[in-house]
């Protein structure tokens, strides 16, 4: 099945033809026409039909066709150094794979068609594949039927692997957004800048105080932005069913602590920061917290417009958790739940700068807790300083702060409290750990308790270090006493 056979008749050649810059061939269509009229005779109507349960015919029809002449720019195409070289070819040049096409070919011609076009693959001489786009007019001054056809071959190869790597590229892209582990948004946000251009040309100069003033300016511009699409993770990170329940909803989603961090996002789109990069704290559909770590880009090729915008916001809530319990660590007893040394350092430095004074200065020491350890073992003293953590935070309440400053000592900052407060205070502490002695079995809990009060900035040491004197004077009689006791005993 070729459509370079029995070549003959070779006309005188034409300047103009052999110079076109498109690759063209004179054919000769009379015997085809020949084989068309017999079909018709034979009581064919639709002639795809007849060529479908009876393929040989295709191969009949290319066979009648007769090539005159072709230009060099042919040639060039295939790779022939003259016609002798494409006749001898013969049917290497064509895919038979998809005999549709030709199928398509004789019907148009069968249907009178005095023109048409259609694409296919060919291949050259050295086997690399051409996709052709095929240009076939009959010339109408012939001397019999179907005498010339003049054949133009437009080779759009190489438009075609662009195509075809524009198309992997765009699936390999929309690949990377669909699936991201990262929730991704492609948004609008040319109205935005419009808004902020307009405050621009109206002369404001300060948009930090501007927002200030103007909160309802930020609402504004939250409402103007336009969510183009977002991708599956998007959709499982807020909890929503399909994009338009997450879009029904994003009122939900962006709320409370979001107004704030939008403000500063805008003074950095006023600074024409196109990348930006922040955390930030959004809410899923069932109303959960999501802190987040958002990126904001403008696109590229869209920075007059910010028509196209991508944001990424990657779930950190995990990493925050972490960090407030490495924090809380950082701050608290991990066994009696108070606060640790490091609190009570800083806020003896603070305080001593700030006040408010008086400020009550509150050493308080477990008495027996070697003893504890000694005669029932560690978790028994254990237990014995978790009781010491209860009795405090129940004598002071929710409004000061006891912090475990070392194996046994315990200490508090007591702002606003004077010698009148801090009397009251020890006598509720020792009521609470009578009532704590009642509930618990075991060792009884017993404080040795040191009080002061510094009046002014820049004295809080020494108050500590005059509450942390009373309490070994106390603990001292604590001891004497015991000892007494086993003596009299």
């Amino acid at each position: 099945m070729s459509r370079f056979t029995d070549a003959s008749d070779l006309t005188a050649r034409d300047p103009l033809f052999d110079l076109a810059p498109v690759a063209l061939a004179l054919e000769d269509f009379s015997e085809v026409y020949v084989l068309l009229q017999s079909w018709r005779t034979a009581g064919v109507v639709d002639i795809e039909a007849y060529l479908r349960l009876r393929p040989e015919g295709i191969g009949e029809y290319f066979s009648r066709i007769k090539v005159l002449k072709v230009n060099q720019r042919m040639l060039d195409l295939y790779g022939a150094p003259d016609l002798q070289a494409l006749l001898v070819a013969g049917d290497t040049l064509f895919d038979h794979s998809d005999q549709s096409t030709a199928i398509a070919e004789i019907a148009r011609l069968w249907n009178g068609a005095t023109s048409y076009q259609f694409e296919t693959i060919n291949y050259s001489l050295d086997h690399q594949s051409l996709n052709i786009r095929l240009n076939v007019n009959r010339l109408a001054d012939v001397a019999k039927p179907w005498d010339r056809m003049l054949m133009a071959m437009e080779d759009f190869t190489e438009q075609k692997r662009a195509e075809s790597a524009a198309a992997t590229n765009q699936a390999y892209a929309h690949a990377l957004f669909a699936l991201s582990p990262v929730s991704l948004w492609v948004e609008d946000f040319s109205e935005v800048k419009s808004m902020l251009d307009e405050v621009r040309d109206r002369g404001i100069t300060d948009f930090r105080t501007f927002v200030d003033v103007h909160p309802e300016f930020v609402f504004s511009c939250m409402e103007r932005i336009r969510v183009i699409d977002v991708n599956q993770q998007t959709l499982t990170l807020f909890g929503a069913t399909s994009k338009d329940e997450l879009l029904a909803r994003l009122s939900e989603i962006f709320r409370d602590e979001m107004n704030r961090s939008f403000s500063e996002q805008l003074l950095d789109c006023w600074n024409n920061v196109l990348f930006q990069s922040r955390e930030t704290l959004n809410y899923s559909l069932r109303g959960d917290p999501i802190n987040l770590h958002m990126q904001w880009a403008v696109l590229p090729g869209h920075e007059d417009h910010w028509d196209l915008v991508q944001v990424a916001l990657t779930d950190i809530s995990a990493r925050k958790k972490a960090e407030s319990y490495l924090e809380y660590l950082g701050k608290h007893d991990a066994l009696t739940k108070l606060r640790n040394r490091a609190f009570y350092d800083d806020e003896i430095s603070w305080l001593n700068r700030r006040g408010p004074f008086p400020i009550g200065v509150l050493i308080v020491d477990l008495n027996g807790l070697k003893r504890t350890n000694d005669e029932f073992g560690h978790n028994a003293g254990d237990a014995l300083l978790r009781r010491t953590g209860e009795a405090l935070k129940k004598a002071l309440g929710d409004t000061f702060q006891a912090a475990r400053v070392g194996g046994d000592e315990f200490a508090c900052l007591l702002p606003r409290y004077g010698e009148v407060e801090m009397a009251a205070l020890i006598d509720c502490m020792h009521m609470v750990v009578e009532l704590n002695n009642q509930f618990y079995q075991g060792p009884r809990l017993s404080f040795a308790v040191g009080s002061a009060v510094c009046e002014k900035a820049g004295e809080l040491d020494r108050a500590v270090r005059s509450a942390d004197d009373a309490m070994y004077a106390a603990k001292r009689a604590y001891y004497a006493a015991t000892q007494s006791d086993r003596r009299n005993a």
